[in-house]
């Protein structure tokens, strides 16, 4: 399993283990450099969304790789983790279906993390 994929399987875990809804792993590799992969998903309350960011952070953080960037934690409404070779969007309910990142990387190859 090559580095991104593994980073995205340990942000999909951490997701999963928190009760994150609707968790989806794009691979975007094969349309822009901006990253390997996005992981969507979305909690149901701000604190939700919170708790949700601080697992993926500190899973990623214990394997050994480092957030770049974070934005919009304080609001809780959208919040983006780069990780260079991933990027992780977790989104309150009202926000993901307003933004609808999938639909946007559509072109991008969806794939099921939860099988690995």
């Amino acid at each position: 399993m090559n580095d991104s994929k593994k980073m995205a399987k340990i942000a999909y875990d951490a997701l999963d283990e928190k009760k994150a809804e609707d968790i989806r792993v794009i691979d975007i590799s094969g349309i822009t450099v901006v990253a390997d992969y996005f992981i969507i998903a979305n909690g149901n309350s701000d604190n939700q969304v919170r708790a949700l960011v601080d697992n993926v952070q500190e899973q990623l953080y214990k394997a050994g790789y480092e957030m770049k960037q974070m934005e919009g934690y304080r609001q809780g409404k959208w919040v983006l983790l780069d990780f260079s070779d991933i990027i992780v969007h977790i989104f309150d309910k009202e926000n993901r279906l307003f933004y609808d990142l999938e639909r946007i990387w559509r072109d991008g190859k969806e794939i099921d993390l939860s099988e690995i």
